[in-house]
């Protein structure tokens, strides 16, 4: 029952790690830059739900 949690948090630092480079193009890019800066917040918050969803739902440690 393990398996399918920490593949959500994988996923969910995968997200992240998409979020940091998303700002990454936004410092890059200024013409662009506010719509990246919403998108990897967006990312990220979604990341951040993933891993509530794990803590909440999935196995507790003993």
């Amino acid at each position: 029952m393990l398996m399918p949690f920490n593949a959500i948090l994988r996923e969910a630092e995968q997200l992240q790690n998409v979020s940091t480079r998303l700002e990454g193009l936004a410092e890059r890019h200024g013409s662009l830059s506010g719509a990246l800066i919403t998108i990897a917040g967006n990312v990220r918050n979604s990341a951040t739900v993933l891993a509530l969803l794990v803590a909440t739902k999935g196995p507790k440690p003993i």
